[in-house]
Parts: structure tokens; sequence; C-alpha cells
């Protein structure tokens, strides 16, 4: 069973969101990293990228499939894990410490369309 951790945002496309003051850390799912399998490859934006909620701002690599990753929130990007540039399979061993992206977010209200914890839960059992 996936685990979801209290006090992050999600989306219905599996990415979450652990917002501190102005910035969000960007990453996937603990049920993401799972259903993907073993990670091989993160492709992230630049800093200074802009992302939009509900766009797709890079993809993760597994050895059974790819996907696109679609940002909860809008804003620039002021960091990437890079990290994962040589370690892409740290998504595996621990998807909620190593997020993928940081924002700078344009709009803090859009956290309001995403799930919490409880909803998230409930959206992966179906």
């Amino acid at each position: 069973m996936a685990t979801v951790k209290e006090g992050l945002y999600y989306s219905e496309s599996h990415e979450y969101v652990r917002i501190e003051g102005e910035y969000g850390f960007v990453g996937i799912t603990d049920y993401a990293q799972h259903a993907l399998g073993n990670v091989v490859y993160v492709d992230m934006p630049e800093v200074d990228d802009e992302v939009t909620a509900g766009e797709e701002f890079g993809a993760v690599e597994s050895v059974k499939a790819a996907s696109d990753l679609i940002s909860p929130v809008s804003g620039t990007v002021v960091e990437v894990n890079e990290a994962l540039e040589d370690e892409p399979e740290l998504v595996n061993k621990d998807p909620w410490e190593n997020w993928i992206i940081k924002v700078e977010l344009t709009d803090k209200t859009e956290i309001d369309k995403l799930m919490d914890a409880a909803a998230y839960a409930e959206f992966c059992e179906k």
C-alpha cells in the first residue's frame, strides 16, 4: 500500500506539492513511483522556466514506462533537484524527500483545487 503524507496537496495525475511560504516543492507521489517501477531518468525544466498548473513540465522514465509530469501549481522554477540527474532512483527510495522542482508560486489559491491527503488516499483506492 502506497503511503500518503498529511500536509501536502495532491493532483489527480499523482504529483504532490509541499507549500513552504511562497514556494512549492513538486514531486511524484509514492503511489506514482510504485506504479512506474524503477525510475531510470527524470526530465526536469530549467531554473527560471515558468510552469503552469495542469500543464506538463517534464517526465519520469522507468524500466516499464514513461510518464509526463503535470504541474499542480503555477510559478517560476527556482531550483531543480540536481541529485536526480545522477540518481533518478532516489524518487523510488523516498518520493517525499526527493522532490523534483521548487517553484516560486504565482497564485497560492491554486492549491484549493488540489486534494488533501484524505481525498487523495480515497482517490487512489478507486
